[in-house]
Parts: structure tokens; sequence; C-alpha cells
């Protein structure tokens, strides 16, 4: 039962909670009475400490924090040929607050001729000690589905076929890239499998003109071939999200619905999947998990609030999980980020570690390692 790779026995999402100095010099950096280079000073002192701090709570693989970033997916996919960042744009709407108004819009050829995140992983590379570096991105699905059709010009792509063609090879590039730079744990995060969980989305899905399936299919192949640039000794997951902005969410239902392709259909080697409350449904999908090397790691700690959960309570759920898949295959970790954007849900950072320290006991006590 040993995990010699990724996805660990107790493992992390990626974003943590921005440290008070970085907020503060990222928001001196926007009032323009910082520069780059002190803002840069900033985030690499704070990331030198968290990978740190990581390292030293006992997990295998760390990131950055993404404290280089304002948002969860959209620093990455402004910094892709043919897309900008858009300000002014539609709030994205939670349950009960919104985020500020940002977006991306597709204004070229999507494409990947490098990118500021290679230098960003680099930097964690040189600043890890221990553990593994993990890089986490947005998954190619995200470029569409933010904006869909209407932030994709209608000039550059009047057919969306060669859209999702190009986007689907930027992947394949950047997958390439980064593994050249030294990355062997890459994650996609994406939210588009959760909204596909979710019958109020669902139903928003069509009313802006799209079929629910027919994205199922595009967005599986434009993964699909994205993973095919993937070296074997290289991981890639990914993260399905519900939400998590400010400690709230956006999509509810079960993983039923995408749960066959998902999990039995595209190449990853692991997936996180949100399981802290009763939107996510019941571990019965869990059954199409193929027997084998591919990995959940269950997503039973919220991220949410700071709260610590009961330890007899996650077990039981683990083993209630293990009905359906095999308790090798699994893993823990909390089931989002803590920060999907630089504002941080609603909890402290000595909560956060707390959570994190909790994960690597209980995967201890289950699997005998972390």
């Amino acid at each position: 039962m040993t995990a010699t790779t990724p996805p660990f026995r107790a493992d992390e999402v990626g974003s943590l909670l921005r440290p008070q100095r970085l907020k503060e010099a990222r928001a001196a950096f926007q009032a323009g009475t910082l520069d780059g280079a002190g803002l840069k000073k900033v985030e690499d002192e704070c990331i030198r400490e968290v990978v740190a701090k990581q390292e030293s709570t006992g997990l295998k693989a760390v990131t950055d924090g993404e404290f280089r970033r304002s948002w969860w997916h959209f620093d990455f996919l402004a910094g892709l040929d043919g897309v900008e960042l858009v300000s002014g744009a539609k709030a994205i709407q939670f349950a009960g607050v919104q985020t500020k108004s940002e977006s991306i819009a597709v204004t070229g050829k999507v494409g990947f001729s490098g990118h500021p995140m290679l230098e960003h992983f680099s930097f964690l590379k040189g600043a890890v000690k221990t553990a593994m570096p993990k890089l986490t991105i947005p998954s190619p699905s995200v470029l569409h589905f933010r904006g869909g059709r209407d932030a994709i010009s209608k000039e550059v792509y009047p057919d969306m076929d060669g859209f999702y063609a190009d986007t689907a090879e930027a992947y394949a590039q950047a997958v390439r890239s980064f593994y050249d730079a030294g990355c062997r744990y890459l994650q996609f995060d994406d939210t588009v499998w959760a909204y596909l969980c979710s019958e109020k989305e669902r139903a928003g899905i069509r009313e802006r003109g799209d079929d629910p399936d027919d994205l199922k299919k595009n967005y599986a192949a434009m993964i699909a071939h994205a993973l095919k640039a993937k070296p074997a000794d290289m991981t890639i997951t990914t993260h399905v999200c519900r939400g998590n902005f400010r400690s709230s969410w956006i999509s509810e239902g079960g993983y039923e619905p995408v749960a066959e392709v998902l999990l039995g259909e595209l190449p990853y080697d692991g997936y996180f999947l949100e399981y802290d409350s009763e939107r996510a449904g019941g571990f019965e999908p869990l059954r199409f998990l193929p027997k084998g090397k591919k990995r959940v790691v269950l997503g039973l700690v919220t991220s949410k609030f700071g709260e610590l959960e009961n330890r007899e309570g996650v077990l039981a759920r683990i083993e209630e999980a293990s009905k359906f898949a095999p308790l090798e295959q699994f893993c823990l970790s909390p089931q989002c980020g803590f920060a999907s954007t630089e504002e941080g849900n609603i909890l402290s950072e000595e909560e956060q570690w707390r959570k994190l320290s909790f994960i690597v006991d209980v995967a201890k006590e289950v699997w005998g390692e972390v």
C-alpha cells in the first residue's frame, strides 16, 4: 500500500492563506507605493517560509500556496498566448457573496510560447528541501467554460473546433514545458465537472446556448490530448471544485453524471474530490474508479471553516468510501484550497495548519504512511 508517487496519502489541493505582510505588499503594489522588485522580494520570503512550514507539518508534496496569484485560474489563463485579463467584467456569483469584476477573454490564437509560472515553479523547486514540489493550474476546460462563446473572438475562431484544438495543444505544450522545468507533480484544477453535476448549473449552460453533454465530450477530448504529452515519470491529477470563494460555494450534486467519464476514461493519475458536505452526494460513483494505480484523494476535511473535524467521523467516512473502491487507492486531503483567491477563506492560519496536521495524522493511522 506504499504510495511512492503522488498523490500521497496525506495531500493538499494547493492554495494557502496569504500572510498579512504579503497582503499588505500586494496592496502597496496596486497603490503604486511598492515596485515589482519589492513585491517579488516579499513573495519570495513568504514562499520560502510556507514551504518550510508544509515540510515540517509532514506533507510529502508542497506548493507555493499560489502566493503570486490573485485568482486560482485567471492568472494562469491570462498568461497564455491569445488570452487577456478583462477588468469590469461580470462578477462571479457564489452563495451569498460575489467576486471582484474581472474575467478573461480570448482575443487571439490560443497558444503556449512561455509563461511566468515556469519561473514561479523553478523558484518553488529551489525552495523545497525534503518534499516534492507541486504546481497547480486551471484545466483547459476552464478557458472555455468561464465565459463561454461570448468570451471567444468570433473573428479569430469562427469555428469552435479550432479553439478546442488550439487550447488542447497549448496545454500539451504547457505539460512539456513544466516537465522540462523539473515539474513531476502537476494538477489541473477544474470547476467544470462539478458544474456538470448540478441541475441548476446545467440549466444555466443550456440557457447560454451550450449542451452540457456536448461540453463533456469536448472537454474530455481536450484534457485527453493534453495528457498525451505527459512523460511516464510525471504525475498529473485533477481537483474537481464546487466553488471556493470566501468560504462559499456554487455547485451541488453527486458525481454520478460525470463519474464514468471522469474516473473511468480520462487518463489522470489521481482525482481530488470534494466530500466535505452533503452537496457532494454519496461515494457510490467511486465504483467507476479503475482498479490499479489511479487514486482518489478524499476531500473529507473542509477548508471553508476552522472547526476541526471529528477524527472518528473521518475514519468512518473513509471506511464507507472503501465499500466502492479499494482502500489502497484512496488518500486524504482538504476538500479544496484554503485561498482560491487572494482574499482567502474564513479561518485563521493557525486553523489551516491544524487541519493539515490532522490530515497527516489520520493518514498515518489509516495507511501507515503519509
